[in-house]
């Protein structure tokens, strides 16, 4: 009878699992399940992972790209609102200019001084109001290198200045910001005239012409007359 029970105590002790035993055909268990529902390896688990991954990061730079283009859209629309408003002014910048070129060097006095002096305050306030909304004129001198981003070549004539180098200017020009609202209107310059052997201007060439007017060499008065007695 007690070996009966001691069998039988044997067998029971036998049969009862570790916990970790139990955990571990647990996992296994649900690990197979898993794969046999789903079909996929741990390789694509991984690539899944991966391509998720890549998506978010390109998702991460759109946002971050759409911010700064909108930034930088609100900081243009800020610094050029008034382009257009500017620019209907630049013709009455120019007329006070020419104004005041016109009377320069004029012996004036009494009113006509106090006109001109009001004409010149005027110019000045109007373009200290541009400065305050960042926009500059430019005014090149005869001799500066020609900036086609800045400048408008409108001829090109003989100057002493270098060849390529500005010639002459007509009307200034003025940039907001950093875009030009009015390029600068010049004269560029070809190189100085073309100068004779003897230090004067050189003289178109004569046209060789017979009396007649043709194009043959000049005979002699009355080489072609034939006197007969």
């Amino acid at each position: 009878m007690s070996k009966d029970k001691t069998s039988d105590a044997e067998t029971a002790t036998q049969e009862i699992e570790s916990p970790q035993d139990v955990a571990r055909e647990g996992s296994q268990t649900a690990t197979s399940s898993d794969n046999d529902e789903t079909g996929k390896s741990a390789e694509q688990w991984q690539a899944e992972l991966d391509d998720l991954r890549d998506r978010l990061l390109r998702a991460v730079a759109d946002v971050q790209n759409t911010r700064k283009r909108a930034e930088r859209e609100v900081k243009d629309a800020r610094d050029y609102a008034v382009s257009g408003f500017a620019r209907d002014l630049l013709a009455v910048a120019d007329n006070f200019s020419r104004a005041l070129d016109a009377a320069k060097g004029a012996a004036l006095d009494g009113p006509a001084k106090a006109l001109l002096d009001g004409v010149a305050m005027t110019e000045r306030s109007l373009l200290s109001a541009f400065e305050r909304h960042g926009i500059k004129k430019l005014d090149p001198a005869p001799g500066d290198a020609f900036d086609p981003h800045l400048h408008q070549a409108a001829a090109q004539i003989p100057s002493d200045q270098p060849e390529g180098s500005i010639a002459a200017v007509m009307t200034p020009g003025y940039v907001i910001g950093e875009r030009t609202l009015r390029a600068a209107m010049v004269a560029v310059s070809s190189g100085a005239p073309a100068q004779a052997a003897d230090g004067g201007a050189t003289a178109p060439a004569a046209k060789k012409t017979n009396g007649a007017g043709g194009d043959g060499p000049a005979k002699p008065p009355g080489g072609s007359i034939d006197v007969k007695a």
